[in-house]
Parts: structure tokens; sequence; C-alpha cells
């Protein structure tokens, strides 16, 4: 690499203010705007390899951050084996320097270490006598993507001068930006509900935009999307059953059902199994629902009641008993009711998520059915224990057939989450 300006290897020496020992005043160095720039680049505990024309980038690390000081313009010399040990390649006021800036990023890729540089680019004005190379952003982008490298994010370091952060692109996984509607069945304002979204939005992939709507919003579906989801885990029945549901079904690309089924005497079969054939997968929340509604489809999964997997296994300590009746809205945050059902050793509830929030660490429980029963407390019941108990008796809870349950309910949310993942790239790849 002939370079027009050759600097010997910086040393390790630890450089010490003048006056340090003599009793003179200290000589404190002077501001480097561009080194303060690229500290904010650098994460702490990184290991350094500083390339840069002038060293003043040590002092001001982060905290944890080890420092290597190269050189970069010294041809055959560059420090291939520090730059292979580093985490990140500083380069400021260097690139400017090389004449051979196709070998200098040859060294790099094999490297394979992020990069911080900064360039005083053409399109800024930056022609300057002196410099061996004179490259416009575009030339730079061409460079950059050549030898394996994307540009991270930017900053200004002056009126001609850029700073940036590189990254080599073998690290980055392609993201292929996707649309989904999740079409809660319940009220959104429920301790249930709000559990629900959060789950769903926990196994949709990062870059997914989320449409999340109800069975009073409907209308507001967007033409289409990659992928619906409907229910959070919550339960479908008879009022929810309307040809609109069936419409944004139609809208996405792919879709899958993730809740349980109440009231099941009022529910029309055929509308049910309407929205049965439409789904890609139902997830169904009980045993009692792959039979009633499942059987004989391969679409139809028992997934139990994720919302389980919220709940940490816990121990009680509270003797006084704790009732919840069936108000809907929730005021407190999430894990504070968790934490204050989780204290009580006895847990009464007239609502179904509470009542499965407490059988992970009551010692007893009793449930309360509306003047309809509608059907989930035992369901969820047999899932657990095996059996159901009588309404407003207080039973004794099995906690190792809680946990057998919360540990089955865990592997199949992951399985939800693959599919999710396996039909949103398909719909990418047909969509390519």
């Amino acid at each position: 690499m002939n370079a027009h300006v050759k600097r010997k290897l910086l040393d390790t020496t630890t450089y010490e203010p003048a006056g340090q020992h003599s009793g003179q005043p200290l000589a404190l160095p002077l501001r480097d705007s561009r080194a303060e720039l690229a500290a904010q680049f650098i994460p702490a505990g990184a290991r350094v390899l500083d390339l840069s024309a002038t060293p003043t980038l040590e002092r001001l690390l982060p905290y944890g951050c080890s420092y290597q000081p190269g050189d970069a313009t010294a041809g055959d010399d560059f420090p291939a084996k520090a730059a292979a040990k580093s985490d990140i390649v500083v380069m400021l006021g260097t690139l400017e320097q090389v004449a051979d800036v196709e070998d200098l990023f040859t060294h790099l890729r094999f490297a394979k270490q992020d990069v911080v540089l900064s360039y005083c680019a053409t399109d800024l004005g930056s022609k300057r006598a002196g410099f061996a190379n004179h490259l416009s952003f575009y030339d730079l982008a061409r460079l950059f993507d050549r030898y394996g490298f994307r540009i991270e994010c930017t900053t200004p370091v002056s009126p001609s001068e850029m700073l940036m952060r590189l990254t080599p692109t073998d690290r980055l996984k392609p993201v292929t930006s996707c649309s989904v509607a999740v079409v809660s069945c319940g009220d959104d304002d429920t301790f249930g509900d709000r559990l629900g979204a959060h789950m769903i939005n926990a196994l949709l992939p990062g870059e997914a935009d989320v449409h999340h709507l109800n069975f009073r919003t409907l209308d507001e579906a967007r033409e289409q999307y990659d992928l619906v989801v409907l229910g959070t885990g919550n339960s479908l029945f008879q009022p929810l059953l309307s040809g609109d549901v069936l419409d944004v079904i139609g809208r996405g690309k792919s879709s899958i059902g993730i809740f349980g089924t109440q009231y099941r005497e009022l529910i029309p079969r055929q509308a049910l199994d309407r929205v049965i054939e439409r789904l890609d997968t139902w997830y169904a929340r009980s045993e009692d629902d792959v039979l009633l509604y499942g059987r004989g489809r391969n679409n139809v999964v028992h997934l139990g009641d994720w919302l389980i997997d919220q709940f940490p296994l816990s121990r009680p300590f509270e003797n006084e008993p704790l009732h919840i009746g069936p108000e809907t809205g929730v005021e407190l945050p999430l894990d504070r009711i968790i934490k204050i059902i989780q204290s009580h050793r006895q847990v009464h509830s007239a609502r179904l998520a509470p009542l499965l929030c407490a059988l992970t660490s009551a010692d007893y429980a009793a449930y309360e059915e509306a003047a309809t029963p509608s059907g989930r407390f035992r369901s969820m019941l047999i899932d657990i224990f095996g059996r159901s108990y009588p309404d407003k008796e207080v039973f004794m809870v099995d906690r190792d057939a809680v946990t057998r349950y919360k540990a089955r309910v865990h592997r199949n949310v992951a399985k939800v989450g693959e599919r999710i993942d396996s039909l949103l790239r398909n719909v990418a790849v047909a969509s390519a």
C-alpha cells in the first residue's frame, strides 16, 4: 500500500499530561470533537484498534474498553492480527491518506469487524491538496458494498467531514417488512386481554408492522395483510362469529387463530366451522375445544392457555384470602397485579386469567362462574389437573400438575412462534 503519508506504528505507552510529576500546571490536551463523536459510536467493554491519524481517542473511550493503536497506511504492516482480535476498528482522518483503499478494505474485510471512520467526501467540497484519494459518497458506498460493509449510522463532524460506522454484511440477517393484523376477541382492557397482546407482540418478528383490531374496529382493517392473527388467547363466542370476521381473515395471505371457546351451547356450529376452515392453523386453548370443534381436522392444535407463560412459579406469603370479582377494567400495571395475586395462599376468582395466575403460586383456589356458565373454568381445570372442581368450592392446588402444564404450554408457545416465522417467510418468497 503506497501511502502519501507514512506514520510509525504507535506504541502502547500510556500518555501522561505534561507536568504530571514535575509540579508544573497540567497541560490539558486539546479538544478533539471528531474523537468525541467517534466515542459515542463505541460500546462499553469493546476492544478498540485505533488506526487514526492522531491518538486522541483513548482518553475518550467508554468504561471497560481496551485500546490498541496501529497503522493503516503502512503497506504490508497492516495490523491484521490486532484487527482480527478487536471488536471495532477506528480510522479518524486516515482514509483520505491511503492511496490504495482497495488493499485497505481487503484487510478490513478479512478482519470482519465493525469500522468507525471519518471521511471528507468530495460532495462536501473537500477535495484538498495532500489527500491521497478523492471519493464522493457514491464512491464510498460502492467501495463499502464491494467489500461487504453496510453503513450502519452516520453523523456530521463538520460541514466538510462525515463520521460513519460500518457493519460487515455477513452479520446482518436480511429483513423483509411484513404487515400483521391482530384481531382481539376481547375488550382490550381486561387483565387477560392485555397479557394476550403482550404475548403476540413478543412472538411477531421485529420487522412486522402490527395493526391491532377488535370486533368493534373491524371496519378499520386494511386491504391486505401478510398474516392475520385471530385472537390473543381469549374466547370466541356467538356474537363474534360474523361475516366481518371472515372478511378480515380473507385479507391475509396467511392466517392463524389463537383462541378458545365459551358459551358453546349458543355457538352456531357452521359459523365456527367456516372460521376454522379459513385458518392455516387454529391453536386451541383447551382440549375441549379440540374435541368439540377440531376432531378430524389437520389444522387444529391444542396449545393450552398461553397466558401461563406470563406467570412465574412462585411461593405465596399472605394468609388472608384474595377475592377477585368479575369487573373488567384493570388500572394497576400488569406486573403489579401478578405480584398481588401470587402473594396470597388462597385466591377466589370470578375471572379466568387471574385464576390461572393464582394456580402458579397459591395453595388453595376457587372460582366463581357467571349466572350463565361459560365453560371456560371447567376446560382449563381439566387441562391442568385432569379434572374439574365445583363452582365456589375451595380446592387444593396440585403444584406438580401446574408445573407440568406450564412446561408443556411453554414448548407449545415456542412452536407458535416458529409457525409464524415460517408463514411469513413463505409469504415473502411467494411475493419475491
